[in-house]
């Protein structure tokens, strides 16, 4: 089998061989060798001990060294090349990963073999090897055939497999998504049974896979098979809650199948590099996913065989924040996604009646940063068959956003404030700084969001009349 490997990984090869110490180039970087696909970090595995390889990985990479992975035997370094470009490598000795029954974190016991460290890997995909730097090629599992047929399997029994690290569970489901591969029937069957093992691994580590998962290039397939192995009811329950059961009576869209949808128009709307929603775009895909996560919650059937849900937006944005919060999203994520789903039926009313310039005005300002990826959660979310009302939405909105540019021109957005500032309205009212400028100050912020720029002294005016209003 013939292999373009870097030739920094010969050369890492041929120092740790001089020094009596195997090397073999593993998991991912060997795969993408094989898939054709470009792979921009280098894993290693080797027989030597973190301190007896540092001076080694310290010599290679005078560029960058890092040892924040010491306690599991990995170590880090980095070099730059003529043209800039650098490579980055990790070397780990060969181990084993266990779990404590009762512990969120694996323990870590040294192997001896290579053959034995691929044993413990997750997947055969994964645990094939490039012995460097003679380029011996190392499948004891099967892999290169499994990743021909493009399968999933653990390359030993799953239920050991899973119950050394559980998290491999959720690293299926990603890898569905990542690179459009099944799951073996013996291995998503193990994955079913022993679900409830994820319990035991921190939300960080899976709120990581679940990103990667979002981020790739087919989400949805990720998510059907994150529902189908029964983790989503427990890192993420709110997904299978949408498959709502709907009966012959009470018609209304299947939920979970429309949020699949929705996701995947959303997805097709990201932009390139240039534009202003770069794809792809973890904000925008975690609204589409969740947007309508408030209609379980909010299901009413009605007379007629009518089914509602109201105010779903505003508990499926409660819902969100408490949701993303678990998973320890970062507070800028929690807080613009739940802002997404909150806003994300604002739009409807326009359609019905356009808005006047003060409502297009409170569109945007209140969408604040997110009024991009909320125009693009919006139109993903009109999904109907209906070709007729496709077209009026779809005009409805191309018309706001031309109002939007038009009145962007007039004047900044981002910058609208009141024609008083809270100076202005403490000395023309003669306050102190308290409750009331607080209060006269949203007041005339309203009033500039409805009127537009005024001059100064029609803005003092209402601010006045305003005041001789709430003290009579």
């Amino acid at each position: 089998m013939d292999f373009e490997v870097w030739p920094e990984a010969i050369e890492l090869g041929r120092l740790f061989a001089e020094q009596g110490y195997e090397l073999a180039l593993v998991g991912g970087p060997v795969r993408d060798v094989l898939l054709r696909r470009p792979s921009h970090d280098l894993d290693f595995c080797t027989s030597a001990k973190p301190e007896e390889f540092e001076p080694i990985l310290r010599r290679w990479g005078h560029d960058g060294f890092w040892d924040m992975g010491r306690k599991f035997g990995t170590l880090g370094a980095m070099r730059r090349r003529a043209d800039g470009t650098e490579v980055q490598v990790e070397v780990t000795t060969y181990r084993s990963d266990t779990y404590d029954p009762d512990s969120r974190k694996p323990e870590v016991n040294y192997g001896d073999t290579l053959e034995g460290d691929l044993s413990r890997r997750d997947f055969t995909v994964n645990a094939m090897a490039l012995r460097v730097p003679d380029l011996e090629f190392v499948d004891p599992f099967g892999g290169a055939g499994d990743l021909a047929k493009g399968v999933l399997r653990t390359p030993v029994d799953p239920e050991q497999s899973f119950a050394d690290d559980p998290l491999r569970m959720m690293r299926a489901v990603r890898f569905v998504a990542q690179l459009g591969f099944t799951i073996a029937p013996e291995t998503a069957e193990a994955i079913c049974r022993m679900n409830e093992r994820i319990a035991i691994v921190s939300a960080e580590r899976v709120r990581d896979e679940l990103v990667k998962l979002l981020l790739s290039d087919r989400p949805r397939a990720g998510l059907e098979a994150l529902v189908e192995s029964g983790l989503a009811d427990l890192v993420f329950p709110e997904i299978p809650a949408l498959q709502l059961e709907i009966d012959e009576k009470h018609r209304h869209k299947d939920v979970f199948e429309h949020t699949m949808i929705v996701l995947e128009r959303a997805i097709a709307l990201e932009t390139d590099a240039d534009g202003p929603v770069p794809g792809p775009d973890l904000t925008l895909r975690l609204a589409a996913i969740m947007h309508d996560i408030g209609k379980p919650r909010t299901r009413r059937f009605e007379p007629g065989g009518k089914v509602s849900f109201h105010h779903h937006d505003a508990v499926g944005a409660k819902m969100t924040r408490k949701r993303l919060k678990a998973l320890r999203f970062d507070h800028h994520m929690v807080e613009d996604v739940s802002e997404l789903v909150n806003l994300h039926l604002r739009f409807h009313g326009y359609v019905d009646e356009p808005w006047s310039d003060s409502a297009v005005r409170r569109y945007v300002k209140d969408a604040g940063h997110l009024y991009e990826r909320l125009n693009r959660l919006t139109r993903a979310d009109a999904t109907t068959q209906n070709r007729r009302k496709a077209a009026v939405f779809a005009h409805a909105m191309d018309e706001m956003e031309e109002r939007v540019r038009v009145l962007k021109e007039q004047e900044d957005f981002d910058a609208i404030r009141p024609d008083v500032d809270g100076n202005e309205i403490m000395e023309l009212l003669g306050l102190e700084p308290g409750p009331m400028v607080g209060r006269a100050y949203k007041h005339m912020l309203e009033y500039r969001l409805d009127n537009g720029p005024v001059e100064h002294d029609v803005a003092v005016a209402e601010l006045k009349s305003w005041y001789a209003s709430v003290q009579s």
